[in-house]
């Protein structure tokens, strides 16, 4: 993997967790998190970002996860694309798709909160404020009683972020508001770290230039992908650009 001709593009929430391990002049590109809310939309703005980076890049790392089929369908026009093998980025601060079932096993009716998603301010526990203003509170206790019926938990994943105290508090808080059982769960930058190093392993999709993603590829397991031109050297800081 040659750092200068490989090229990240990320949401916004999931860059936060890789800022620290980004090797020293390798490019970045980050995309907003609203684009979630429509994965047609996020979808379109993907393949927009990589058709306009492939002339210059053998290889894009996208971080996002399989995120409501929104990377199903993305084509590899001219260049590399590598994908982490998971439903979406809660399974990549939990640090692989493993940890994230065994989640969904504890318990399904689970809502994720990090630092990073809690600066963005665009979950449903955000949207309370704005329907307390739209329609006041009892109307918009309402509304949100509908929108969680399927949660009983609300986990705070620790990505490791020094100032973390304050948004463990966020979290609690918030699950308290809204009668969830709150629970703080140990996240890991393992899957960030094997991407940005190039082994990508069974934990990655690998798409080759001229070829698509597609659903079956995505949850098929695939043989190790050895990247050339590893570096030797523990990842260092990047500096944004």
């Amino acid at each position: 993997m040659d750092i200068s001709r490989t090229k990240i593009i990320a949401c916004a929430t999931v860059i936060e967790e890789m800022y620290p391990l980004i090797p020293e002049g390798m490019a970045y590109q980050v995309l907003d998190f609203g684009l979630h809310l429509s994965p047609p939309n996020l979808r379109e703005m993907l393949q927009a970002a990589i058709d306009a980076a492939c002339p210059n890049y053998d290889t894009l790392l996208l971080g996002y996860g399989l995120c409501s089929m929104a990377v199903i369908g993305l084509k590899a026009n001219g260049c590399r694309l590598v994908i982490p093998r998971t439903d979406d980025c809660i399974g990549i601060f939990l640090g692989s798709q493993q940890a994230y079932s065994e989640q969904v096993r504890k318990e399904a009716g689970t809502y994720y909160l990090t630092k990073g998603w809690i600066e963005v301010a665009d979950t449903p526990f955000d949207e309370y404020e704005r329907l307390v203003e739209q329609y006041e509170v009892e109307r918009a206790n309402r509304i949100m009683s509908i929108m969680l019926k399927n949660y009983k938990r609300l986990v705070y994943i620790d990505t490791g972020h020094q100032d973390n105290a304050r948004y463990v508090e966020i979290a609690r808080r918030t699950a308290e508001k809204f009668n969830l059982r709150f629970e703080e769960v140990r996240g890991s930058n393992a899957l960030i770290a094997k991407m940005l190093r190039g082994e990508w392993d069974q934990d990655f999709l690998v798409v080759e230039a001229g070829k698509s993603v597609s659903y079956l590829d995505f949850k098929l397991l695939q043989p190790k992908f050895e990247a050339s031109s590893l570096p030797a050297a523990p990842l260092e800081p990047a500096e944004k650009e």
